[in-house]
């Protein structure tokens, strides 16, 4: 069985229709790992969506920011943004079932040799700790009154782990980590303003995966998120997002002891301003 991890999608769905017959997929023999962010931004989320379901076993997704907008925007705790592409979802005869399957997404997976993540994780946090921390956050979006979750979800605050975060606060710092941190300091500050390429940010500031004495620094963490970092390996990390939706490609990364990186061009995809 191979197993193929894939960046961002964003709704590019032709795109990974080609990435998949380019690698051959079978999906009775085969898994793909989706680093987050299936929808929004791409013209066909709602393809994209019901696709990624429908294979079952066959597909491994961990959220992203953008399939966490689409939960808040269906339960109208957020407004559509004007470069949106949520319509086509929340307009589909099979709306709920496809929400209500994204609700039950990991934020977190691994196996025994690789651990899939959207965005990042604070340099506190433990294999164990990272574990029981996506389990928390995950078991309040899963929760009846999940709704009352999406309401405070946004915010940027707090931005450093302490072990004295509780309730509200703690889920929301969980889920700014695993879905939306890009940059921090040495003590693991997040850093929400910069999500620019290496070398472009403040010198008080390195990516997450950089931040010296990171208790996970022995896991293999596959990631997506970052476009204007692009195809990146360093200290056991490995970013995938290579920018598809804004006309760079499409990758998929063949998980093994010898990885093999395969990726297809995107220059028809419009590029739109971040």
């Amino acid at each position: 069985m191979g197993i193929y991890a894939i960046g961002d999608i964003q709704g590019c769905f032709d795109e990974l229709r080609r990435l998949l017959d380019t690698i051959a997929f079978d999906s009775d023999k085969d898994q793909l790992w989706f680093c987050g962010d299936l929808v929004n931004r791409g013209p066909k989320s709602l393809e994209t969506l019901r696709f990624v379901k429908d294979l079952g076993n066959a597909a491994v997704t961990v959220l992203g920011n953008h399939d966490l907008h689409l939960l808040a925007v269906a339960n109208q705790q957020k407004k559509t943004k004007p470069k949106d592409s949520l319509n086509p979802i929340l307009e589909a005869p099979d709306r709920e079932e496809l929400l209500n399957w994204l609700r039950y997404q990991p934020l977190f997976h691994f196996n025994d040799d690789f651990c899939l993540l959207h965005a990042g994780v604070p340099p506190q946090w433990s294999f164990k700790k990272i574990q029981k921390m996506a389990k928390k956050a995950e078991q309040v979006l899963q929760s009846p009154d999940y709704i009352d979750f999406l309401k405070q979800m946004y915010g940027n605050e707090p931005d450093i782990w302490t072990k004295d975060l509780a309730g509200m606060d703690e889920i929301r710092f969980i889920i700014n980590c695993f879905t939306r941190m890009r940059y921090c300091d040495t003590d693991g500050k997040l850093d929400f303003s910069n999500n620019g390429p290496l070398g472009s940010q403040p010198k008080n500031l390195m990516p997450w995966f950089e931040v010296p004495s990171r208790k996970s620094a022995d896991l293999q963490i596959i990631f997506g998120h970052w476009s204007t970092l692009g195809f990146h390996q360093k200290n056991n990390c490995l970013c995938i997002d290579t920018g598809c939706l804004w006309g760079g490609q499409l990758t998929a990364l063949k998980l093994g002891k010898k990885m093999k990186r395969i990726s297809i061009d995107c220059p028809g995809r419009k590029k739109i301003a971040r």
